[in-house]
């Protein structure tokens, strides 16, 4: 099997199981596979948005600290290997493809004797499992797909931190439509006794259930203390941070990114006190400065400005436009917009709308796309908005716009699928 095989054969297992919502599924997967998860500690991740951003400051922290650092993150951006890395470098490919069929051989068989086979996620979750425990990690730092108690990665038994970034609206038809219900999923990845790091400024309604695990599994709850920390003056959508002594700049822009910089260090500190891992100031303050993800807003170039964000919920797109409005870049911009149809697109739009002279609107490249065109028709009411064929025309045309009316640049965001499709655009764009 070839890596593009091993990766066509993940894809073509179900998303979601007719059966809802278990752990079931995962465990006899894992069980099938000799229970690579029991020799993992964790640091487990979960919440609405910031996770992918907090899991690599993490894990570059403890990379910096010298620990052997297994990471996985959902979903990737430009490459499906993303998902796996150890030390910052992802899987190889051949590595890749036996695990994948040592996973998929094992799920077959699960089926055959009348079971349940995973779904994709679970699949791809237990290559990362196994992969970790062969390389024999130290530690690795787990990214939840979506919520977290019946999340495949909470099957690890040996949380050493779970870490909840901030709760918000999103995926609703699969967690509950309010914060409460939400943050009562996420809270799931709670273990007994572990220490429990949560995002500085969490909606109180998402509190409550989050303090409720904390005090039945008898964890440790650590709040970054905003108190002590400090952004200083530096250039537009640079991110020069002072947490409790720690001054970095940080390689992702905006006031959000500071509070998971200071999630990232706590998770460092807790690990030091409560288990005794040995990480300096000097390695946690490489660790947040190297840090790499794409597309979390992300400048390609500045002049003109060339910018790419994945967000794809309100409070996504709520972090992108307040930090364009802190870098004084408010209505001086082109906007390139892709949305999935199942996304509050109509909200999305209304917190764009500060943003943007005009927008160019797309259709990514996912089943659940919403049609440019249709885009068109919501984000003509917040600005002005003209529907492209193709990325690539759409680009050219919010280039050629933004050249022509003197704006400060171009912004591509609504989607991660609609920014994997162009970051390579836009890294060629860049190099002119």
């Amino acid at each position: 099997m070839t890596q593009q095989q091993a990766i066509e054969a993940l894809h073509a297992l179900p998303r979601t199981a007719p059966g809802g919502a278990s752990l079931a599924r995962m465990q006899a997967l894992l069980q099938a596979l000799g229970n690579p998860e029991q020799a993992l500690k964790a640091i487990h991740i979960a919440g609405t948005n910031g996770k992918g951003t907090l899991a690599a400051l993490t894990a570059s922290i403890l990379t910096a600290a010298g620990y052997k650092t297994g990471l996985t993150i959902s979903p990737y951006v430009l490459d499906f290997r993303e998902r796996f890395q150890i030390n910052g470098e992802m899987i190889p490919p051949r590595t890749l493809s036996a695990l994948a069929e040592k996973v998929l051989a094992a799920a077959a068989k699960i089926r055959a004797a009348g079971g349940e086979g995973p779904v994709e996620f679970e699949a791809v979750t237990a290559i990362a499992f196994l992969w970790f425990a062969r390389e024999k990690c130290d530690l690795v730092v787990l990214e939840t797909g979506i919520g977290g108690r019946f999340d495949a990665t909470n099957t690890v038994p040996g949380t050493l931190v779970a870490a909840i970034t901030q709760i918000g609206l999103d995926h609703t038809e699969l967690l509950g439509d309010t914060l409460e219900k939400i943050a009562t999923e996420k809270a799931g990845i709670i273990k007994e006794g572990c220490q429990v790091v949560c995002y500085p400024e969490q909606p109180e309604e998402a509190m409550g259930p989050i303090l409720a695990a904390v005090a039945e599994r008898h964890a440790t709850l650590i709040l970054p203390d905003l108190a002590d920390l400090q952004r200083r003056k530096c250039r537009p959508l640079e991110n020069l941070i002072d947490y409790g002594g720690y001054t970095v700049s940080l390689p992702f822009p905006g006031k959000h990114q500071a509070n998971h910089a200071a999630m990232a260090v706590e998770i460092a500190l807790a690990l030091w006190r409560a288990h005794h891992y040995d990480i300096p100031d000097e390695a946690i303050l490489a660790g947040l400065q190297n840090a790499r993800l794409p597309a979390r807003i992300e400048v390609l170039r500045r002049h003109p400005l060339l910018l790419l964000d994945g967000c794809h919920n309100p409070d996504g797109v709520q972090a992108l436009a307040a930090t364009l409005a802190e870098a004084g870049y408010a209505g001086n911009l082109v906007g390139v917009l892709g949305m999935l149809a199942d996304k509050n697109c109509e909200e999305m739009l209304s917190d764009l709308e500060p943003c943007f002279d005009k927008v160019y609107t797309v259709t990514p490249a996912c089943p659940r796309a919403l049609a440019g065109a249709e885009l068109q028709k919501l984000a003509r009411f917040h600005f002005e908005a003209e529907a492209a064929d193709t990325l690539a025309q759409a680009l050219r045309a919010a280039t050629a716009y933004a050249d022509e009316k003197n704006l400060a640049g171009v912004v591509v965001c609504g989607s991660l699928y609609l920014a994997a499709e162009a970051r390579p655009l836009l890294i060629k764009e860049a190099e002119k």
